[in-house]
């Protein structure tokens, strides 16, 4: 098939609505997308793994697109979010590690495990998430966009600014009417549990996020250091949330990994991306350079890039 040809096959690839179970019970929603035939045997499977506050919708167009490619695809809707929320976030408990450690948990575990490498593929806290799962062994490669250390530092001006105000103002009054941070209300995407938003705001006081908190950083540090698995972290520089900065400082917990940088130019054909335009269809390139990544890796006994290396992508 041709580019043009698979690209319009993407566009009509469906999605089918999948049950998922943590393994604390809770109730999820993912969605699977089934790789084309057309498209040849199966290469693999990836799991979305999103940004916080960011549905599962969002990156229907990329799970399109690889499943046209041959690619079965997972997206899913951590729990509080989407279509895992509860009828209330009002006194709606939970740990913002449970996203990773309970809810990609279960995605990963309801995989086949029949041969077929795993992929991730992270947006922002998606990048996080990797360290923080139990079986992080069965991600074959994950490759991340927009992950960083969420310190308002490594922000340029006036973006520190909205952050810290959005932190220290804008923030707890909307908690303390609500009793969750009603995002919504502020255009930012949809409203967070009370738990994600002030463990996400204490860890966000850290240059290098959770790695520097007084309480879990031993924990934190050991547990990320155990992840072998290679990974490209690839940041746009009109990101403001997470430039290549803030992504070194993060990424320097996956000590033993191995991951390489990429960083991306918001350039023709591509255009501006900031935090959210990577899964935007413009940005379809990024989407095919992670998926021709993913197909470079060796089925069994892959070797590691280099720590902290890094190329442009114009």
């Amino acid at each position: 098939m041709t580019a043009a040809a698979i690209a319009a096959a993407g566009s009509d690839v469906a999605g089918q609505g999948l049950p998922l179970r943590a393994a604390d019970g809770y109730p999820l929603v993912a969605t699977r997308y089934a790789a084309l035939p057309t498209a040849g045997p199966c290469c693999g499977r990836i799991l979305v793994a999103g940004a916080t506050g960011v549905p599962q919708r969002f990156y229907r167009r990329f799970a399109q697109h690889a499943a046209a490619h041959g690619y079965e695809v997972l997206t899913l809707d951590y729990r509080g979010i989407g279509l895992s929320r509860p009828a209330s976030l009002r006194g709606f408990e939970m740990d913002y590690r449970d996203w990773a450690r309970l809810d990609l948990a279960a995605a990963v575990d309801a995989c086949p495990d029949d041969g077929l490498p795993l992929f991730m593929v992270g947006h922002s806290y998606g990048g996080h998430a990797l360290g923080l799962m139990p079986n992080h062994a069965r991600v074959a490669g994950l490759y991340t966009f927009a992950t960083g250390a969420g310190w308002h530092g490594w922000m340029p001006p006036l973006e520190r600014l909205r952050v810290l105000l959005m932190w220290r103002v804008a923030g707890p009054l909307i908690t303390r009417w609500k009793g969750y941070l009603a995002w919504s209300l502020l255009g930012m995407g949809e409203d967070l549990p009370l738990g994600v938003y002030r463990q996400w705001r204490e860890w966000c006081r850290h240059p290098q996020y959770f790695f520097d908190h007084p309480v879990l950083a031993e924990e934190l540090r050991e547990q990320f250091a155990q992840v072998r698995t290679p990974i490209v972290a690839a940041n746009a520089l009109d990101d403001l949330w997470a430039p290549p900065a803030s992504r070194d400082a993060f990424m320097a917990g996956y000590r033993r990994a191995g991951w390489r940088a990429v960083d991306i130019a918001p350039v023709a054909p591509i255009g501006p991306i900031g935090h959210m335009g990577y899964f935007r269809p413009a940005a379809l390139p990024l989407w095919q350079g992670a998926l021709d990544w993913f197909a470079s890796l060796p089925s069994a006994g892959f070797s590691t890039p280099s720590h902290g290396a890094r190329h442009a992508h114009g």
